[in-house]
């Protein structure tokens, strides 16, 4: 396909502000949809980095797809800006795992692909979240060794982080990363992601997901490419146990 000089130009600009901002106002996005050569040619470019544009309310947005990509969030930076000073990559698994449980919670354990709550608050969240990694201790130690090839994560040692933190620490007036409860934990995963803009405080310790959150979830949280198989182990327990009921009800 042959563009013009200007729709090179403009387009190259344009993918310049998203891949540098993470995000474009809606003039950007007007400038996206109004001209199909010129997404088309922002669209290569951000594959060409591994990542994709999405669009969200009003905005245009810059969302890496793989850790290879150079747009990815690093480790040491979540790390330093997040997390403890001696945080290790098991910290930010354990971060990972918290984010799913939490996006989990607004789609029904992601049986749905519209949200089925409109907020969650912070203790509930915290609750979901426990619940699933004692339900996780049900697996032998053999079988979630045998997950951490299939999914590259230290499912044993996202345990013993999870139960390492002080659950006597969570009535703390003050919970944030310097506290070693995990209210405290969960206030630095909430932090990273208001930073990235996928959840709003509402205030009273509760939140809700922004449209740029719901977008992402549907287009590749629940994808078999993504999250499918790391979903699939996390839930499979809660769905054997809900046949059983049934079964037993029969």
């Amino acid at each position: 396909m042959l563009y013009e000089q200007e729709q090179i130009i403009q387009a190259f600009r344009l993918f310049s502000k998203l891949s540098i901002d993470g995000k474009g106002s809606e003039d950007e996005l007007r400038l996206y949809f109004s001209d199909d050569q010129i997404r088309g040619l922002v669209d290569q470019f951000a594959q060409e980095v591994e990542c994709t544009i999405i669009s969200a309310g009003d905005n245009l947005y810059f969302v890496p797809l793989a850790l290879s990509s150079p747009h990815h969030i690093k480790n040491e930076t979540l790390k330093r800006t997040y997390l403890k000073a001696n945080s290790t990559n098991n910290d930010i698994y354990l971060m990972y795992v918290s984010i799913v449980v939490l996006f989990g919670a607004f789609y029904n354990s992601y049986q749905t692909i519209e949200p089925t709550i409109d907020f969650i608050s912070m203790s509930e969240w915290l609750k979901l979240l426990d619940e699933r990694l004692q339900a996780l201790k049900e697996h032998d130690r053999e079988t979630l060794a045998e997950a951490e090839k299939d999914y590259k994560y230290n499912w044993c040692a996202i345990l013993e982080k999870w139960d390492a933190l002080d659950d006597l620490k969570e009535t703390a007036k003050t919970q944030d990363k310097r506290t070693n409860s995990r209210l405290g934990f969960l206030d630095s995963v909430k932090r990273f992601l208001e930073a990235q803009e996928l959840v709003h405080d509402i205030g009273n310790f509760e939140l809700e997901l922004t449209e740029k959150a719901k977008t992402i979830i549907q287009r590749y949280y629940m994808e078999i490419e993504y999250n499918r198989g790391i979903l699939e182990f996390m839930y499979q327990l809660e769905e054997k146990k809900g046949e059983a009921e049934v079964a037993g009800n029969l």
